[in-house]
């Protein structure tokens, strides 16, 4: 990036990956506390790695979060700066008193759209003020499993018009006050009976309910342009037998063309069992980028070593034939 400058030694990795390093570096979103930026991870935000995804923040104060977002934007003015703050159940910045805003389920009850517009307006101010750009939300899963471990409450509600309204109210809330907004997860987390996050769960649904339920939040989210679209660990047989939709050219075409969707594909955290549990999240990141994502969620606790042997791994991918240099450059 233009006024930046890379050490000597982020030179040196430069001229063993070439320009493919710099690409690599764009597509990964590593899981991070903030604290105190230390010198590896800031020449690698010096480098061009694509930005970090905020965990871990029970003992950071407010002006502790805005530094380290300061410090990790001097380094790179354009990178992503993201966070799972859903409001109710989901919250990193008020983990330890309870989240200010309230959560889907609630919003849904109250089927207010001003109400539940005006809450992700509150969520999004603070966040704007901690120079957070993106969010990971708002949920467009459709609550219809009861079995459900995950979903729950971060779902709008079982109807597909309510979640629809309210997905379009949480966006509309949010980028009135300049934060951009990741809907989640495509095609859709919500008839599932196992959590990703610990199994790699399948949805049933048939092909035209899908259509009909499921993809109706997301038609919603792209028309309110949302920014990103988050994908699910999840198989949809009726949508792709062979592959869950974080790794499914079909699932992510659905997306792009019947659906319009236009702005980034940002994946489920690549750590979790759903994604990485039988092959190895080097892997994972490959597949995930060959069948049309554009950023990869790594998970909390991301090492600057984690990141580099990923770098090293997309790059080989790439010289081996297995990604194309043009499905990284997109």
């Amino acid at each position: 990036m233009a006024g930046i400058r890379a050490s000597d030694s982020a030179s040196k990795v430069m001229t063993g990956l070439g320009e493919l390093g710099a690409l690599a570096l764009r597509v990964l979103l590593p899981g991070l506390s903030a604290g105190s930026l230390d010198r590896v991870y800031a020449e690698l935000y010096r480098e061009g790695l694509a930005g970090a995804c905020l965990f871990g923040l029970q003992q950071a104060s407010p002006a502790g979060v805005a530094s380290w977002t300061t410090q990790l934007l001097d380094a790179n003015a354009a990178a992503v700066v993201a966070i799972d703050e859903e409001g109710g159940d989901v919250t990193r910045l008020h983990a330890r008193e309870g989240s200010p805003v309230l959560g889907a389920a609630a919003l849904g009850a109250i089927d207010d759209p001003v109400v539940t517009s005006r809450a992700a307006a509150t969520l999004s101010r603070e966040l704007v003020e901690l120079r957070i750009g993106l969010v990971l939300g708002p949920v467009a899963d459709i609550q219809t499993n009861p079995l459900n471990p995950v979903i729950g409450t971060r779902s709008f509600g079982a109807d597909p018009v309510l979640v629809s309204r309210h997905v379009s109210a949480w966006i509309s809330g949010a980028s009135s006050e300049g934060l951009a907004c990741c809907a989640k997860h495509f095609p859709g987390h919500g008839d599932t009976s196992e959590d990703s996050h610990t199994a790699l769960p399948i949805s049933e649904v048939p092909a035209e309910l899908l259509a009909q339920r499921e993809l109706r939040p997301f038609r919603s989210a792209v028309r309110a342009e949302v920014a990103a679209v988050m994908t699910a660990h999840i198989v949809v047989p009726s949508l792709d037998p062979a592959h869950p939709a974080t790794f499914s050219r079909v699932s992510m075409d659905r997306l792009r063309s019947d659906l319009g969707f236009r702005g980034a594909i940002i994946t489920d955290a690549l750590d979790m069992i759903g994604a990485s549990g039988t092959s190895g999240i080097d892997v994972a990141a490959v597949r995930a980028l060959a069948a049309g994502a554009d950023l990869l969620c790594l998970g909390p606790g991301t090492s600057a070593d984690s990141i580099r042997h990923l770098q090293a791994q997309i790059v080989s991918a790439v010289r081996a034939g297995q990604l194309a240099e043009q499905r990284l450059a997109e």
